[in-house]
């Protein structure tokens, strides 16, 4: 792990929460081994708002992906321990974030092989910062898409929670977000009214590595109830079923004021 990892805050760690009032950038993990690029690539995404990961092998990368899921991946082909195209299919098994290649491989036999392979999209070298950092808007933004509809809005009472823009309103008042309130909250709306099994929600807010760590869903529900609840003792948006998941749940019924146990939500496909 580089020393600009070290010097940063664990996005998904158990205590992550600060005082700033703005919800924490995505995150963005660079899978490359050339230092000077990756020192480019880091400055420009950090200036712009993101938070940047950084592996150099393909081992590396896949010990990031387990334990800090990252938001999006840019990966390059022509790693020192495995070429990036086998890679693809590993990083697939532990993540559904998009994955761009960033590769000097300019052929379209390439191309398609990454492609076929499970990546999203492919931008090859050397290429513009502006296009690197369009690529990148486009694949969070098909990320943060509400099910199968093109909407990236979730209302829920008095709440707009505005996925892409990683932007929580009560009324037009910003309420602030850790990052991994966040990305617990954004995989709950993604599926809102649905019933997201606890494993499915350890993936993808912490990592494949703390599919087991259900207590980290306790706790973060506990602290996002304390935010978002009138009363958090019986909470209206912010359900659970027993120990099977959670739900955020949008629609007004005559049973909103039941307890959260005694509701039956419809099951998330994982």
């Amino acid at each position: 792990m580089h020393d600009r990892q070290r010097g940063r805050a664990e996005p998904n760690t158990m205590i992550d929460d600060t005082n700033d009032a703005t919800t924490p950038g995505p995150s963005v993990l660079i899978i490359e081994d050339d230092r000077n690029l990756t020192r480019v690539c880091a400055t420009t995404l950090e200036a712009a708002g993101y938070r940047v990961l950084e592996a150099a092998t393909g081992q590396s990368a896949i010990q990031e992906i387990r334990t800090r899921n990252p938001d999006i991946i840019l990966l390059d082909l022509g790693l020192p321990d495995v070429d990036g195209v086998s890679l693809v299919p590993q990083i697939r098994s532990h993540t559904a974030a998009p994955i761009i290649v960033v590769s000097g491989r300019e052929q379209d036999a390439d191309k398609v092989k990454a492609l076929d392979a499970g990546a999203n999209d492919y931008l090859v070298k050397s290429f513009s910062i502006p296009e690197l950092l369009a690529r990148i808007r486009v694949g969070l933004r098909h990320r943060a898409h509400v099910g199968d509809t093109a909407s990236t809005v979730v209302t829920f009472g008095e709440y707009r929670f505005e996925i892409e823009a990683r932007r929580l309103l009560r009324g037009d008042r910003p309420v602030h977000l850790s990052a991994t309130e966040f990305k617990l909250l954004a995989v709950l709306a993604s599926r809102a009214d649905q019933l997201v099994p606890t494993e499915v929600l350890l993936k993808e807010t912490w990592g494949s590595a703390y599919k087991r760590k259900g207590g980290y869903v306790r706790v973060y529900m506990f602290a996002l109830r304390h935010k978002l609840e009138k009363d958090p003792a019986k909470p209206r948006f912010l359900l659970n079923e027993g120990h099977r998941g959670y739900c955020l749940k949008t629609a007004t019924t005559s049973r909103e004021d039941q307890p959260a146990s005694t509701t039956r939500l419809r099951r998330s496909a994982a």
